[in-house]
C-alpha cells in the first residue's frame, strides 16, 4: 500500500510539474490596435524557429489579441495598413503588404517601408533582445512595452510619432488621395551604398555614419532603430522568461 501510494504521489507532482511547463517554456505576446482604424498585425519567424499559431489578423480599433510563443522564439511583428481584397479574391495592404493574397501571411516578410518590431528570445547571456526598426522606414506608430521582465536594459522602445505627415517629399509614401501613408528610408528610397551601409560603408558605426535623412527618424523617435548602426540607443534586452510583452499600435505614451 506504501508504495502505491508513493507511486500515485509521483505521478501527481510530474503532472502538476507538465502543468507548470507550457507557462515556463512559452512567452506571450499581446498585440494592441490603440489607432482609430483597423490594423492588420503580420508576423514571421526567423529561420529555425518555430512557427506562430497565427501569422495574420484583422484588430479592429481598440482591440487586442495573445499570440504565444516559444520561449526560444525569433521573429518580427509589423501592422498593415488599408487592407481589402480585391476584384479577383486576393487579399492586400496598401502598406507593409506580406505578399499571401491572405490575411495570414504564411511565411511572407513585410513589403517597405514599414515599422518593424523585432524580437530574440533567450538570446546571448540567456536574456530577451528586442527594438522597434525603422531602417526599412515606417507606416504606423508603434511600441514595445515589456510586462514584468528583469534587467538593466528592460524597458519600453518604439515611436510615438506619425511620420507619414512630416516625412520628407522625397521618401513620401502617398495613397490614392494624396495623404503621407508611409515614409521610405534612405535605403529604400535611393539604395546608395552609404544609406543601406553596404559595400565600402558595411565595416560598422565609423564606416557608415548617421545621414539628415536618418536623423529625421532618430529624432522624431530617439529610442527606434534610424539606420543600421543604430544599436547602442536602439537595443533592449529582459532577462529570459522574465517578461511577457505588449506590442501597442499607435501608442499613447512609453512610461518605462
Amino acid at each position: 500500500a506504501a508504495t502505491t501510494l508513493r507511486l500515485m504521489l509521483n505521478i501527481s507532482f510530474l503532472l502538476f510539474l507538465g502543468s507548470l511547463l507550457p507557462a515556463a517554456l512559452s512567452t506571450t505576446f499581446t498585440l494592441t490596435n490603440s489607432c482609430a482604424y483597423t490594423v492588420w498585425p503580420g508576423l514571421l519567424s526567423g529561420s529555425g524557429t518555430p512557427a506562430l499559431p497565427t501569422t495574420g489578423f484583422a484588430l479592429a480599433p481598440g482591440e487586442s489579441r495573445a499570440v504565444e510563443a516559444p520561449s526560444a522564439w525569433s521573429g518580427r511583428m509589423w501592422g498593415r495598413t488599408l487592407c481589402g481584397t480585391g476584384a479577383d479574391g486576393r487579399f492586400a495592404c496598401a502598406t507593409c503588404d506580406c505578399g499571401s493574397g491572405a490575411v495570414e501571411c504564411a511565411g511572407g516578410g513585410a513589403a517597405p517601408p514599414c515599422s518593424l518590431a523585432e524580437f530574440t528570445l533567450d538570446g546571448s547571456g540567456s536574456k530577451d533582445f528586442y527594438d522597434v526598426s525603422l531602417v526599412d522606414g515606417s507606416n504606423i506608430p508603434m511600441a514595445v512595452l515589456p510586462q514584468g521582465g528583469g534587467g538593466e536594459g528592460c524597458g519600453a522602445t518604439g515611436c510615438l510619432a506619425d511620420l507619414n505627415g512630416p516625412c520628407p517629399a522625397d521618401l513620401r509614401v502617398a495613397g490614392p488621395d494624396g495623404a503621407g501613408i508611409a515614409c521610405k528610408s534612405a535605403c529604400e528610397a535611393f539604395g546608395r551604398p552609404e544609406d543601406c551601409c553596404s559595400g565600402a560603408f558595411a565595416g560598422g558605426p565609423e564606416a557608415c555614419r548617421p545621414s539628415a535623412y536618418s536623423m529625421f527618424f532618430k529624432n522624431a523617435c530617439p529610442r527606434a532603430y534610424s539606420y543600421a548602426y543604430d544599436d547602442a540607443t536602439s537595443t533592449f534586452t529582459c532577462t529570459s522568461g522574465t517578461a511577457s510583452y505588449l506590442v501597442v499600435f499607435c501608442p499613447a505614451a512609453m512610461s518605462r
